[in-house]
């Protein structure tokens, strides 16, 4: 893809953010406004399960410029009937109809309950092979599995597979193991959080391999922790990541917009 940067002002990419969940029902236009006035320009929505699919192709719909969505089966979703989830991921996956711009949010949940730890597993190894072959990029979901996450990618050793550890909350260790694996980092407001640690995963890895994410509603930045999340707060995490490296809002948010733009729309030509 060609990226043409004519940056006049910052232009930021939120590529983590549930902007058709209910939360936004009162004021999701306003939602959307806010963002574009700070500069997010870029909105990728990941889907959550069959559920979720409608309000979020919704927001595709209405918002076509800004907000792009991915087709997956988030791994808290997965249950004893996780087939028939998967069964419709594929469909909408091979429908020509639809466009999405990544397989996500998948991946692998132990904070919650293990129950269907295995089901969750074989969910994300399914996911990732139809990642592969639609050539779409994953957003990997990795609460309290980190390393099992880890682990089953090296174990796969797929050619091809590309994405982003959403919400990274590895260590410095982990970081480059995910990195080595041709996968970006999603940083979000966890890094402004003083005992988070993830300052320092951020002040190790190169800005060339950083994402920037919401996970709107959830986890907002530091000063509106305990209050809802929203993609207008990304400057504020780019703000915390410009401190930690050293370099300027600008250079953030140029590099990040970059990096997403080339993993999520890599067959187009558009003018950031």
């Amino acid at each position: 893809m060609k990226l043409r940067l004519t940056l006049a002002n910052p232009v930021f990419t939120d590529t983590h953010a549930h902007l058709y969940l209910e939360e936004f029902d009162a004021d999701r236009e306003q939602a959307v406004s806010r963002a574009l006035e700070a500069g997010v320009k870029y909105i990728f929505l990941p889907n959550i399960d069959s559920k979720s699919i409608g309000p979020m192709q919704d927001a595709g719909s209405r918002w076509p410029q800004v907000c792009f969505p991915m087709m997956g089966l988030h791994p808290t979703s997965v249950k004893a009937n996780f087939t028939e989830e998967i069964t419709i991921v594929k469909q909408y996956l091979a429908d020509k109809n639809y466009r999405f711009y990544g397989v996500g949010e998948i991946g692998i949940d132990l904070y919650w309950d293990r129950t269907f730890e295995q089901e969750q597993k074989d969910a994300f190894n399914m996911q990732l092979d139809l990642a592969l072959e639609h050539r779409l990029p994953v957003a990997i979901h990795t609460r309290n599995s980190m390393e099992v996450t880890l682990e089953i990618m090296e174990g796969r050793n797929d050619k091809g597979l590309c994405g982003v550890f959403h919400c990274f909350s590895g260590d410095v260790s982990q970081a480059e193991r995910a990195i080595t694996l041709g996968f970006y980092l999603g940083i979000g407001g966890v890094v402004t959080y003083k005992k988070s640690g993830l300052a320092d995963v951020v002040a190790a890895m190169p800005l060339e391999s950083l994402l920037l994410e919401t996970d709107a509603p959830f986890l907002p930045p530091v000063p509106h922790r305990g209050k809802r999340n929203e993609p207008a707060y990304i400057p504020l995490i780019a703000q915390k990541i410009a401190e930690i490296k050293g370099v300027s809002l600008e250079q953030v948010a140029e590099v990040t917009t970059a990096n997403a733009l080339s993993l999520f729309i890599r067959d187009d030509d558009m003018t950031i």
